[in-house]
């Protein structure tokens, strides 16, 4: 059985597997180009008939070619899209699990192999992918004008119009609209932290998981100041008139040239260590408050959390060659000068990694800042608001023929969807995946559709005093959580720490 029913019209999938059914590329909202660019997303049009969606729908405008994923077109405008993966077209009443994909809010799609939804649906879930506008598309600040008004952070409306399609239409599909997990990794992490205060999203679903989530939220006057290099770099105003003249392949270009600015720029501050253009925007209105403080105000606690971090994150984004190499005292010494970091904090990092070179010092500050640190405060932050919430660490590391594997960002996520022989995913994890790998990813596959079937991944949630994480690892890799003198550094540091 491969045909389903939506509001807007029927949708033809596929059998992936004998106890599967994808159905890919399904329009959730209107393209978001010509009349409605920059707006909030409108409905999809209906269609008559049956709607082939047997491949993923266009990405969104970007530079980024992933491996194993499509590469964006000019010409590709029906991007708002989701991904529907049925363990039991039949059924009903079966969880939900909405994922929403990382990249910087610049990169990245939901056709990435890592993000194939068939092992979890495999759990008893009904997984569901979607794409949403990234970049200046979904994030850039425009100035309205005396007749029209541009939303800050389009690309999170897109998620809420994304799950308004899943209340309305994972039935058919045999998913429980009474019980959706939303979930993510990195900006899609902090995007569904931002779900979790957001008004417009409030009720759309009833548990979060977030893993590396990433820190950073923009004031107005940062995003406003972004969009001003970003309109200086394509040569246009900052105004609306100016940047919707301007094609989203201009914007991306231009982007990245101001990205190359400041990682050429030892002294442009924070943003030359990993320029991040884009993040949400603190507006008042779609986004009234950085997820920390609404946490803290007892806003979320209805939704179950469940939080993950890497333990070696920033590894990574150095490998990939998108980090500043830091190799000496004096520049970190500066690094540490330009995020404004609390007094004896890397000193404290050089206590604790004494043979360890500079970069390797950095690498570790920088993880915990933008993703560790900002991940555990979240678990504790939604639990002493009278939320329930459990924390996690993904630990797993091996020898591979290159050397030693790190417990990078975004290494757990092929393992919690349980999707570790793809050859294009052997970089993340290194190299083929061992039988012990597999007990892993078995074991956090499980661990996820037991929580979004009933908000208990398997182990106690943070308490008030203590703060208890599962800790994921291999099996010849016993680890203890060693977390406790590291976050003591950072008590001096009041989360969210700001990047101009």
């Amino acid at each position: 059985m491969g045909t389903f029913k939506t509001k807007n019209g029927s949708v033809q999938g596929f059998r992936v597997s004998t106890e599967v059914v994808a159905v890919l590329g399904i329009p959730y909202a209107a393209p978001p180009f010509g009349a409605n660019r920059f707006r909030e997303p409108l409905p999809a049009p209906a269609w008559t008939g049956v709607r082939d969606c047997t491949a993923f729908g266009p990405v969104s405008p970007q530079s980024a070619e992933l491996p194993g994923a499509p590469v964006w077109s000019p010409a590709d405008e029906d991007i708002l899209t989701v991904n529907v993966w049925t363990p039991n077209p039949g059924a009903s009443h079966l969880p939900v699990l909405v994922w929403i994909h990382g990249g910087a809010y610049t990169f990245g799609s939901s056709a990435q192999p890592d993000f194939d939804g068939t092992a979890l649906a495999r759990t008893g879930l009904v997984v569901v992918t979607l794409n949403y506008r990234l970049g200046f598309e979904g994030f850039g600040h425009i100035l309205g004008t005396e007749t029209t008004t541009y939303p800050d952070n389009r690309g999170l409306l897109d998620q809420v119009a994304a799950l308004r399609w899943v209340r309305e239409n994972i039935a058919a599909f045999g998913g429980d609209p009474g019980n959706v997990t939303v979930a993510g990794q990195s900006s899609g992490a902090a995007s569904v932290a931002c779900l979790m205060v957001m008004d417009r999203a409030r009720g759309l679903f009833h548990r979060a998981i977030a893993h590396s989530a990433a820190s950073p939220c923009y004031t107005l006057e940062i995003a406003a100041a972004t969009t001003r290099e970003i309109a200086a770099a394509t040569g246009c105003p900052a105004t609306a008139e100016g940047l919707t003249s301007a094609t989203p392949q201009t914007l991306v270009l231009a982007s990245d040239q101001v990205v190359d600015d400041y990682r050429r720029d030892p002294a442009s501050g924070s943003r030359h260590y990993d320029p991040g253009l884009y993040a949400p925007v603190l507006d008042g209105d779609v986004l009234p408050t950085d997820p920390l403080t609404g946490m803290a105000t007892g806003a979320t606690r209805e939704v179950d959390l469940l939080v993950c971090h890497t333990t070696e994150e920033y590894w990574l984004l150095d490998a990939v060659g998108s980090s500043a190499k830091i190799t000496t005292d004096e520049q970190l010494l500066r690094f540490a000068e330009d995020f404004h970091l609390p007094d004896g904090l890397v000193a404290g990092y050089r206590a604790a990694m004494p043979h360890a070179p500079v970069l390797d010092v950095y690498l570790a500050v920088f993880g915990d800042l933008l993703f560790g640190e900002y991940s555990n405060r979240l678990a504790e932050r939604h639990a002493q608001a009278g939320g329930r919430a459990f924390l996690s660490r993904f630990d797993r590391r091996r020898t591979g023929p290159n050397g030693a594997v790190r417990a990078w960002h975004n290494a757990d996520i092929p393992f919690a969807f349980g999707n570790l022989d793809t050859d294009c995913l052997a970089f993340l994890i290194g190299g083929a995946p061992t039988p012990a790998d597999h007990d892993l990813a078995r074991r956090m596959g499980r661990a996820w559709a037991d929580f979004a079937a009933t908000g208990n991944p398997g182990w106690p949630s943070v308490d008030n005093s203590i703060t208890q994480a599962k800790i994921w690892s291999t099996d010849d890799n016993p680890a203890d959580d060693e977390a406790a003198p590291i976050r003591a550094l950072w008590a001096k540091a009041d989360f969210p720490i700001l990047c101009p």
